[in-house]
């Protein structure tokens, strides 16, 4: 049976562990906090679970929460345009039934570690310093990395070739009750705010410690106009200034959670991130190899939300590249081979991930405003918008260029006219 140790107990990190252990590999993770620590610590930036990741979390018996989680079926976006009324388009998130849901990450990676070692998973509860990598190197038959910070992070060295640039982002998040609803009527939809001036709002349903609540989320450049926590203020302030930010540059967002109320004690966290992507094989002191996943060698700008959806794509790329292998060395070959497996999406996302970013920070092109204007009158461009946050590959055969998307829109004007 081969022995493989997965280094971090995050979302990419349990998926591919519970996948392997399906499969009847030996697996161990090691980390540095109990299910107990995670469960009781501070919260984490929230993500969603799009249609297609929480499919694969099924076929693992990994879906634990869709009947008690707000079911996010629909998304409405709105674009902030200084001195205009704000454009908005509302989209359904998935064709037929589907849809998408957001967890506590303390719930969920709890829940997760737990079921892994009543399944027979072996979990260590200790850090892990580059030198324990290079001892386990000798009773593994496979290292994989699914945490990125500290010493282990810079075993892997930046990848210029796969990212244009850093964009430093500020982030501030609170889970919150008593929001107004959604003018329109529609229960358990997430909204998203770009802001010309400032950066982006979620407001989006999650399942809490607590219960059913709202994840309230600020993302700037660091130094922007929505960066306003150099004094890390204390929760009740953090949310004060929330919704002060929300009446300057995004009116509506406001207007709903103006008598937004904590949860608890523990329902804030701020933020500091840079996208960036490594290069996916880690060289251990003694010349053996590791290999790194997910938010170690991708990481995703929070502008789009995509950091779970990278990290299921990832874990199931791996477990696929894995199983394939059969009894073969995990040699730097497997690894590149296996990263580039994910990579297909990856870079798609990535490219998602660029593009969203210049419609905060640059004038939107033409074209781009020419879909935004067709999607708030055509619900079929609205969904396609949408969904493709499920699935961003499918924005390089319309959005991304201009002809192709004037194109699109051109076609369903013509169908829509009979």
């Amino acid at each position: 049976m081969r022995k493989i140790l997965i280094v971090g107990a995050g979302h990419a990190g349990l998926h591919l562990a519970h996948g392997l252990l399906t499969h009847g590999y030996d697996v161990t993770v090691i980390t540095g906090q109990s299910s107990l620590e995670i469960r009781t610590g501070r919260p984490s930036i929230s993500q969603f679970t799009f249609p297609t990741a929480l499919e694969y979390e099924r076929r693992l018996d990994l879906d634990f929460w869709s009947a008690l989680s707000p079911q996010i079926r629909e998304q409405k976006m709105f674009i902030f345009k200084r001195g205009r009324p704000p454009v908005s388009l509302k989209g359904r998130s998935h064709h037929g039934n589907g849809y998408s849901v957001s967890v506590d990450r303390r719930v969920k990676m709890a829940d997760w570690l737990e079921s892994f070692e009543d399944r027979g998973g072996k979990v260590v509860i200790h850090g892990v310093a580059v030198t324990d990598l290079d001892y386990f190197s000798r009773m593994f038959d496979l290292i994989i990395v699914a945490v990125g910070h500290g010493e282990l992070g810079q075993l892997f060295a930046h990848d210029s070739s796969r990212f244009s640039g850093a964009r430093p982002r500020s982030l501030a998040q609170a889970y919150v009750y008593d929001l107004w609803p959604d003018p329109d009527g529609t229960e358990n939809i997430g909204w998203e705010g770009v802001t010309e001036e400032a950066g982006n709002i979620l407001l989006i349903p999650i399942l809490t410690q607590e219960g059913p609540a709202h994840n309230m989320l600020l993302v700037d450049k660091k130094g922007g106009p929505m960066d306003a926590w150099p004094d890390r203020p204390g929760p009740e302030e953090q949310l004060r200034r929330m919704k002060d930010l929300m009446r300057k540059y995004a009116p509506n967002f406001f207007e709903r959670c103006k008598d937004a109320v904590l949860v608890d004690g523990r329902s804030t966290i701020i933020e500091e991130l840079t996208p960036q992507v490594r290069n996916p094989v880690g060289v251990l002191p003694s010349g053996g190899k590791a290999l790194g996943m997910a938010d170690v060698v991708v990481t995703m700008d929070p502008f789009v939300g995509q950091s779970w959806n990278n990290s299921t794509r990832c874990a199931e790329a791996y477990l696929e590249s894995i199983i394939e292998h059969g009894e073969k060395v995990f040699d730097e070959e497997f690894m590149t081979k296996a990263f580039d497996r994910f990579w297909e999406f990856g870079q798609d996302n990535q490219m998602w991930s660029e593009f969203a970013s210049t419609m905060v920070e640059q004038e939107l092109p033409e074209h781009l405003m020419n879909v935004l204007a067709a999607a708030s009158e055509y619900q079929e461009i609205a969904d396609r918008w949408v969904q493709g946050w499920d699935c961003p590959s499918d924005y390089k055969s319309w959005l991304f260029d201009p002809e192709m998307a004037r194109q699109y829109v051109a076609a369903i004007m013509r169908a829509e006219a009979g």
